[in-house]
């Protein structure tokens, strides 16, 4: 055979590989989002929560799959230039009435790079840019639903949106629901509605989004030249039935459902950048890097974020340099001060207090993407052999990062490559905020502190470390754990009250009279290295005093062993029906 022909069936092959094992791929994650609405209709909530986990796994055993039949069958590592990039030509040829060709691509990237050197990390070889528009894919059934109220029947549009979504359960009073939507709007609009225009519609994505024990519709209503978003999250009530807890209308506020702090929803998309795309017009400020992402398509959410990092680094000039604060024991931590977000290394050494590796440092980080983060755990992103100009690094960087991090760079030419990384969303230590911060500010992050503490204990999660440099500052007032190499599942916890001293001597001393296990957990020292400023110490002993006492954290652990599932309210609850309206409007 020719040696073209024998270049050429090679090209084919690899090409039917990568299609064969991405649409493997997206088949499983899309039979997992459409049980997500089966696992809500049955209350299976650790179902639900164990599929997420699962569905993390999924891309990367693909993956996985896919280089094990490349590497052995086609012998993938010894290819010319020539057949790889034929069978990049190949599998766009694939793509063309594909469903969702920027997953694929990315499914591309992720198995070539695994085979090839980095100096093939260019478009001739590997998608830089995408190939393929994802503008005007039909889907079957099609992303959104159109509902037309013409003739006044606005309510019975609404009311048909939801029963169209089929659920198998029983709506506790959904014509009570939907008036008070309708009171809701009305408010929002302040009594005054807009006059309806010829081409009035309500859209709706064909699929809900499920996260938790919430269902969450998603639309927008389109009248004349304005779009108006909404979102309304699902419940169950005790006996099963179904019920609208409320009604959002402010993209800012809808916005905040779909935060990186969050677990990612599940829904059932034949054409996901449709979804992307509809949520965009909605919240317009949202990148789509962090939809995909919270759609659980991650690692486009990464290819997104990647490109975007890219053309930021083009269209800047100034330098890496350290991450202000105390500097971590574990993690090496720089920015560039122009990009919202922060670059974290694995340290070579680790403090001497620190009694754990770089393996189960990294195993911690993939904890948090697998469990329920209730809007107080930052997600990450994590890369490999991330090119960065060395021309952008100052001097006093570079220096550290030979002092701290050696074994995790790399100076080759003009860049300087990470081996591993994880890039996370800047925030403000919440240390340095209460350094300059008045009575009223102290007051909320104190009290937002705390917070945080509880709803993660509440999601079977300890902190570990608690010290404040740990915690952030969002843009929002929120604060945001982020340093998770002393995470633990509480459950795992062993929280001890201080015993009584043997003598007052021993109390006096220094050095501690008790015996203390690699879990073991004593509540009441939390004071010594968090109350030390008058201030600080007012405020959480206001809000939080109880969180001193190993009687909270017991009591929590033994909710979470008896399969209790906290209800977290990603929206005010003050905004809930059952608060605006009364409590004769749902049972929770």
């Amino acid at each position: 055979m020719p040696v073209n022909a024998i270049q050429n069936a090679a090209a084919r092959a690899i090409a039917q590989a990568l299609v064969d094992g991405f649409d493997r791929h997206y088949r499983l994650f899309r039979e997992s989002g459409a049980q997500a609405k089966q696992r809500f209709e049955q209350a299976d909530w650790a179902g639900q929560q164990q599929a997420v986990k699962e569905r993390i796994q999924f891309y990367d055993d693909r993956v996985r799959e896919c280089l094990d039949r490349l590497r052995n069958e086609l012998h993938a590592g010894s290819l010319d230039d020539a057949t790889w990039q034929q069978a990049k030509l190949l599998y766009i040829g694939h793509l063309i009435n594909h469903k969702q060709p920027e997953l694929a691509e990315t499914f591309f990237n992720t198995v070539t790079t695994k085979i090839l050197h980095r100096n093939y990390f260019h478009n001739d070889f590997i998608f830089v840019r995408p190939a393929i528009a994802t503008e005007y894919i039909d889907s079957n059934p099609p992303a959104w639903r159109s509902y037309y109220p013409n003739g006044g029947k606005l309510r019975n549009s609404v009311r048909q949106m939801f029963v169209d979504f089929n659920w198998a359960n029983q709506f506790v009073d959904l014509d009570r629901d939907i008036g008070y939507i309708m009171e809701t709007v009305g408010q929002h609009f302040q009594g005054t509605w807009p006059s309806v225009e010829a081409n009035c519609q309500i859209q709706v994505l064909n699929s809900a989004f499920y996260r938790n024990k919430a269902a969450y519709v998603i639309g927008k209503v389109i009248n004349g030249h304005q779009e108006y978003p909404f979102l309304v999250p699902v419940l169950r009530d005790a006996e099963g039935k179904l019920f609208l807890d409320t009604v959002l209308l402010e993209a800012s506020q809808i916005s905040l459902l779909f935060s990186l702090s969050r677990a990612y929803f599940m829904a059932d998309m034949e054409v996901p950048s449709a979804y992307v795309q509809f949520l965009r017009s909605i919240m317009p400020n949202k990148p789509r890097s962090e939809l995909y992402t919270m759609l659980g398509l991650a690692k486009q959410g990464k290819t997104l974020f990647y490109r975007d990092f890219l053309a930021h680094l083009h269209h800047s000039n100034d330098n890496f340099i350290e991450a202000p604060g105390i500097r971590g024991m574990v993690m090496m931590v720089f920015m560039l001060p122009s990009y919202p977000y922060v670059f974290k290394i694995i340290r070579d050494k680790f403090g001497s207090s620190k009694e754990t590796t770089r393996e189960q440092v990294k195993a911690k980080f993939l904890m948090v993407k697998q469990v329920d983060r209730v809007g107080r755990m930052a997600d990450t992103l994590e890369f490999t052999d991330l090119a960065l100009p060395r021309k952008r690094f100052t001097p006093e960087l570079i220096e550290l990062l030979r002092q701290t991090v050696a074994s995790q760079i790399e100076e080759e030419g003009d860049n300087i490559i990470i081996r591993h990384c994880y890039i996370e969303r800047r925030m403000k230590p919440l240390n340095i905020y209460l350094e300059t911060s008045n009575e009223e500010q102290t007051d909320h992050v104190v009290r937002e502190y705390g917070s945080a503490i509880r709803e993660l204990a509440m999601a079977n999660i300890f902190p570990g470390d608690m010290l404040w440099k740990n915690f952030g500052v969002t843009r929002y007032g929120r604060v945001v754990f982020y340093d998770y190499d002393e995470i633990e599942f509480l459950t795992d916890c062993n929280f001890r009250r201080i015993p009584p001293a043997p003598n007052p001597e021993m109390e006096m001393s220094g050095d501690p009279w008790y015996s203390a296990a690699r879990n073991d957990v004593f509540p009441e020292e939390f004071a010594t290295f968090l109350l030390s400023t008058p201030k600080v110490r007012k405020s959480f002993r206001k809000y939080h005093s109880d969180l001193l006492e190993p009687d909270f954290w017991k009591a929590a652990q033994q909710r979470i062993k008896d399969g209790h599932l906290e209800d977290f309210f990603p929206y005010p609850e003050n905004q809930r029906f059952i608060n605006v309206f009364g409590k004769e409007s749902a049972q929770t």
